[in-house]
């Protein structure tokens, strides 16, 4: 409880009106209630609705799905512009639900395409810029899906204006993110050499345990690629990152056929692991 609460509460008793107390103690109690009943209404919907979008995936014509993703555009449009009357993050982790239904459909994907990813993340990265697990997503889903990097940067630029070295913690590993982005989709060496020195800057003023580490190593791949800007081998660097962080089983794959494709091997260990050979040196 906060001091004002406390001061609150004891005036209102001594005052005798414990009756008061209790009624306001029971209206904040129903409204945390609500809010948590509404979270996990949301989770209890996403199953069903999950399991009707798989099914419908296997029977639907294209025609049919074409009519549903832009249906889902208008939505996804009139979330961008609705007032949130508070509830920024409930709408992004209900965004993000959605979000990965929509990226999980293979068969669907498979016919269609992956255009609505960055949408998903500007409803998202709108309402909540420090949800840091979705940038991840976001460089998986639309710089390299999508084939559209430079959406997954803007997008990426806009959301770290409202993060900072400490809030929230790990805000650096965006910056990581942003570089690999950079160099891989966009051949832009000096953007990435910029974006890794940043991810250094905020490591090292972190406070985390790891931020010196993490540091380092970012300012050694900032020398690599200030050094050598059309290396091969800062491009299996940054490809082993992403297939080391991938959230997903199609992302390890692209990663680990690009890193054959420039020399290296990958080699899967029984404890879900890899072993990533390099390729010879430029």
């Amino acid at each position: 409880m906060g001091e004002d609460e406390m001061v609150f509460a004891d005036q209102t008793l001594e005052n005798g009106d414990r009756e008061t107390a209790a009624r306001e103690w029971g209206k904040l109690g129903l409204a945390v209630l609500g809010v948590v009943g509404c979270l996990g209404a949301i989770a209890l919907l996403q199953v069903p609705q999950l399991r009707q979008i798989q099914t419908r995936s296997q029977t639907a014509s294209l025609q049919e799905i074409q009519r549903d993703l832009e249906s889902e555009r208008v939505r996804l449009n009139v979330l961008e512009q609705a007032p949130s009357l508070g509830f920024d993050n409930l709408i992004a982790s209900w965004t993000f639900l959605n979000f990965l239904q929509y990226f999980g459909d293979e068969p669907v994907r498979s016919r269609t395409d992956y255009t609505l990813s960055p949408e998903y993340f500007d409803v998202i990265l709108r309402r909540d810029p420090r949800f840091l697990s979705a940038y991840t997503f976001l460089s998986t889903s639309t710089a390299m899906y999508a084939g559209d990097p430079q959406r997954a940067i803007a997008l990426t630029n806009e959301g770290l204006k409202h993060l900072s070295p400490t809030l929230p913690p790990d805000s650096h590993y965006i910056w990581r993110t942003k570089a690999i982005d950079e160099l891989l989709f966009l051949g832009d060496a000096a953007a990435a050499r910029q974006s890794f020195e940043t991810a250094a800057d905020w490591a090292e003023a972190s406070g985390q345990p790891e931020g010196q580490s993490v540091a380092s190593l970012s300012r050694q791949t900032a020398t690599f690629l200030a050094n050598n800007p059309d290396s091969s081998y800062a491009q299996f660097a940054a490809w082993m990152m992403v297939l080391t962080n991938a959230p997903d089983r199609r992302t390890r794959s692209t990663a680990a056929d690009r890193i054959k494709a420039l020399g290296g091997d990958v080699v899967p260990q029984p404890d879900g692991t890899f072993q990533i050979k390099p390729p010879p040196s430029d």
